[in-house]
């Protein structure tokens, strides 16, 4: 089967869309999302509707931090661009979107796999994965072969040998990975809607449960027209110009 897992969409309608048509392009058979459906973005309502879709169809998705913080909380650990986007985000949902949000698990367990938004070790703290640290407490908190993670905004692959410390590599875009079975993975497939390494083209990537291969994609979008809706809704300038550049 052919999973598309999809992260840190951010309310980017343009870019969910360049995505979504990316995958049927590549004969995907499943979606699953990652978490951060929202905050940042001017369209969360029509990136919900989406998601919405196609969870009802069977795709697995789980809550992400911006999106907890879209249903309550004093954001007081949030940057201040990141409160206004909650705060203005939070007048636009409504009780449809709200239950749809309560109701997404922190992780998803598939087979030997696991879908999370942040680390498999406690996901509620919204631990960010940024070394070999990080990624081993992810690997101990879990059974799972292949875990997927977002949150991080730039992709990278981990992988560990059985008493081995975690080693790191970048993939390249458009080149399958095999996923070797003497190896545990754990995969940060970047951002959707918000790319931060220094490329704007969106994110996404596909795994192939047949093959045991895992592809990172970059989608080209029309960021601008997405950070034209970021400031006619009176955002923060910094969140459009952030789509333009990947930063």
């Amino acid at each position: 089967m052919r999973i598309a897992l999809l992260a840190d969409i951010h309310s980017n309608l343009e870019a969910l869309q360049a995505c979504l048509a990316h995958a049927r392009r590549e004969s995907v058979e499943r979606y699953v999302f990652l978490g951060d459906l929202l905050g940042y973005g001017a369209d969360p309502v029509a990136c919900l509707d989406l998601v919405a879709e196609l969870v009802e169809q069977g795709a697995p998705a789980v809550l992400g931090n911006h999106d907890a913080a879209c249903l309550e909380g004093d954001l007081q650990d949030m940057g201040h661009h990141a409160r206004d986007a909650i705060y203005w985000t939070r007048k636009r949902l409504g009780p449809r979107e709200r239950d749809f949000l309560a109701g997404l698990p922190l992780a998803v367990a598939e087979e030997d796999r696991l879908y999370v938004h942040a680390s498999a070790d406690r996901p509620e703290a919204w631990t960010y994965i940024t070394g070999a640290k990080d990624a081993a407490a992810a690997f101990a908190a879990t059974s799972a072969r292949v875990v997927f993670i977002g949150h991080v905004h730039s992709s990278l692959v981990y992988f560990s040998t059985p008493g081995g410390t975690p080693r790191a590599f970048q993939p390249v875009a458009g080149v399958p990975i095999p996923l070797s079975d003497y190896r545990r993975w754990l995969i940060i497939v970047g951002s959707v809607g918000q790319p931060r390494d220094g490329n704007p083209a969106a994110c996404y990537a596909v795994h192939d449960s047949v093959s045991g291969t895992f592809t990172h994609f970059r989608v080209p979008y029309d960021a601008h027209a997405a950070a034209r809706k970021i400031r006619a809704a009176g955002l923060p300038e910094r969140l459009a110009w952030r789509l333009t550049v990947g930063q």
